[in-house]
């Protein structure tokens, strides 16, 4: 393995200021699509012999997960017509890709999520024309599909929450059995008034938030109301801007340039501090990382609202390890990661461009891919604690799309076809 520092240690470090833009917003299943950055150059350092790459069939309407040591694509059943759809399973952990199954999916459509879960492949997509969400649980065993409903799934523990599709707002989001679809209890609350928030195992809390009016929080696997506060007594009726993070309910508040966290077990007010326009916040190692709708970032105690510093030229912290943060600018030639000090936000190492891989089963690392002046795709582990790239592989055939899972990095080549490596 051969480790690359892709930036000089500094103590003082002013890059260009970035260009400007509000960070991607939405519901949860959006950020399925994922962070795309603009792929650059790599110099020196690589493996100089390049394995060849285990295939599976793949076409232009193809979709490739990683989960639980399996590759699963999810590709045309007709590919010379592009009609119907099938769910392939492979076997790749450990050894080249071995065919398990393969099943006839009941709709045409497009796949943004495939993971496992209590012995079941979930697949969540599009249906066919972009008429709504829907998702199919697959007995990972067999490729039987088990059940199917219409809406979004998300993992909660043991179960699996299930929100509505759009135009779809009288019916109530559900809790439901993985192995069956079955449900175990339901809210019967307008899809577009429910936030979720995330912890290790999913979902582990669901907020309602309603134009006016009382703010419950209910517990996803019991459907209890843990709860509830009315967050703008004498306030006119209008939906106000939510954010949670790091066990907070934060009510940003534009006209008058606040923000107002609440203890998301309780609801009880803990702070509130002046920052205008925040579009966003998120965890960040033992902070909040919250970002400025027009650019930039602040980084808060949770415990006070104090702001420990702030800096207008990152966008987002994608990971934070051992008091760093990787944290992402936006530059005139693309996206550029940048490693910082948690506790003072102090520049440590400029990482450069890279795309971004996707995990299905996210085990803590950032794996980035970028081409090389030899067409070769460049594979690192982006590592904040090392304040650099391990460099995994130099992928031959590879044009980018690609997914991890473990040691499983899987990409589609220029035939259409998917490559599966072995990255370590």
């Amino acid at each position: 393995m051969t480790i690359i520092d892709l930036g000089e240690l500094r103590d003082h470090v002013t890059p260009d200021p970035p260009t400007r833009r509000r960070p991607a917003g939405g519901r949860p299943y959006r950020f399925l699509a994922a962070l795309a950055v603009a792929l650059l150059t790599l110099a020196g350092g690589v493996p100089a012999v390049a394995r060849a790459p285990a295939t599976v069939p793949g076409g232009p309407a193809a979709a490739a997960f990683v989960a639980g040591g399996r590759l699963y694509v999810v590709q045309s059943r007709d590919p010379a017509r592009g009609v119907g759809r099938q769910l392939v399973a492979y076997g790749v952990d450990p050894g080249p890709p071995q065919l398990l199954w393969r099943t006839l999916l009941p709709t045409d459509g497009v796949a943004v999520a495939v993971w496992e879960q209590g012995g079941m492949v979930l697949v969540v997509g599009r249906t066919a024309n972009d008429t709504g969400w829907e998702t199919l649980g697959v007995a990972a065993g067999t490729g039987r599909i088990g059940w199917r409903e219409a809406g979004v799934a998300y993992p909660a523990g043991d179960a699996v929450v299930l929100q509505p599709v759009e135009g779809r707002g009288g019916e109530p989001t559900r809790t439901v059995e993985v192995t069956t679809g079955r449900t175990l209890w339901s809210v019967p609350r307008p899809p577009d008034d429910l936030l979720f928030s995330f912890g290790p195992a999913g979902v582990d809390r669901m907020v309602f938030v309603p134009a006016s009016g009382a703010v419950e929080v209910y517990d996803p696997g019991t459907g209890a109301r843990v709860a509830a506060r009315d967050l703008r007594p004498g306030e006119l009726p209008a939906r106000p801007r939510i954010l949670l993070a790091a066990g907070l309910l934060l009510v940003a508040r534009d006209a008058a340039g606040t923000v107002t966290a609440y203890d998301l077990a309780t609801l009880d007010q803990r702070w509130t501090i002046s920052i205008p326009l925040v579009g966003y916040a998120a965890s960040c190692g033992q902070l909040i990382c919250a970002s400025r709708q027009t650019g930039g970032m602040w980084a808060l105690d949770p415990a006070t609202g104090r702001i420990r510093w702030s800096d207008d030229r990152w966008a987002a912290a994608l990971a934070a390890t051992d008091g760093r943060l990787l944290v992402a600018a936006e530059t005139a030639a693309g996206t550029r990661l940048t490693v910082l000090e948690e506790a003072t936000g102090r520049v440590v190492a400029d990482l450069g461009g890279w795309n971004l891989v996707p995990q299905d089963e996210v085990d803590g690392r950032v794996i980035g891919v970028r081409a090389g002046d030899d067409g070769r795709l460049r594979v690192a582990e982006l590592d904040p604690a090392l304040g650099g790239a391990r460099i995994r592989d130099a992928l031959t055939g590879a044009t980018g799309d690609c997914r991890v899972g473990g040691a499983v990095l899987v990409c589609r080549r220029g035939d259409g076809a998917f490559g599966v490596w072995r990255i370590g």
